[in-house]
């Protein structure tokens, strides 16, 4: 996963690598799905959930929360470091974030009844990380809602690429802003950690709260 994060970082800001980190970003996209080491992917996370707590609402609130909690420790421990630390925490810390909020729209999605192997149904997982404010101001061709997306009939390649290319930059901006906002807190290294846990927090806070809004109920959970 540090090799994803390196090749995001790397080429973020970069027009003619654009491709090349669209392709990590369908990688970060496998990982939250399908799982990575002791994380388990987005379908045995979010049934957890559903075990726990018996419907399928309270289950999609425990996995926001879960998310949420994660991704605030896990911006706590990439921005406690000093400032020598600051060109491998970035990276470490975009792709532990990426992997997730994606891990965490995708269990709303398997929640709420859609299929997450459908190419149409991972495009709208990838659009609810750019938010309502970041799709409304993308060009007039891509949609503004990731529901429309999830349940046309058919994969849109071109589409995909466009959304991917807007994440990047979506991307592209957090980091460099991320970059700017603990250059100074990384002087002192906990208060660099406060700072990144709040922040990491309240960005999956919000996300998870849109793809809920968003992904609504499809058919039953499948089995």
């Amino acid at each position: 996963m540090a090799s994803v994060g390196r090749t995001l970082a790397q080429n973020l800001t970069a027009e003619r690598t654009t491709e090349v980190a669209g392709g990590a970003l369908r990688r970060v996209l496998e990982l939250a799905i399908d799982g990575i080491g002791v994380l388990p992917g987005a379908r045995t996370a979010a049934g957890r959930h559903l075990e726990r707590v018996g419907q399928v609402e309270g289950a999609i609130d425990g996995v926001i929360s879960q998310h949420v909690a994660l991704a605030g420790a896990q911006g706590f421990a990439t921005n406690v470091g000093g400032m020598l630390t600051l060109p491998i925490s970035i990276p470490t810390n975009l792709t532990g974030l990426a992997v997730l909020q994606t891990r965490m729209v995708a269990g709303v999605a398997h929640l709420r009844g859609y299929d997450l192997e459908k190419g149409q149904v991972r495009t709208a997982l990838l659009m609810c990380l750019l938010g309502a404010d970041s799709l409304e101001r993308a060009e007039e061709s891509i949609p503004r809602r990731p529901m429309i997306v999830a349940t046309a009939p058919v994969f849109d390649p071109r589409l995909d690429r466009k959304i991917a290319t807007l994440v990047v930059g979506h991307l592209s901006t957090r980091v460099t802003g991320k970059q700017a906002a603990l250059m100074f807190t990384k002087r002192v290294p906990v208060l660099g950690g406060g700072v990144g846990a709040a922040v990491d927090g309240w960005e999956t806070r919000a996300t998870g709260l849109f793809a809920k809004q968003e992904l609504v109920a499809r058919r039953a959970i499948p089995s």
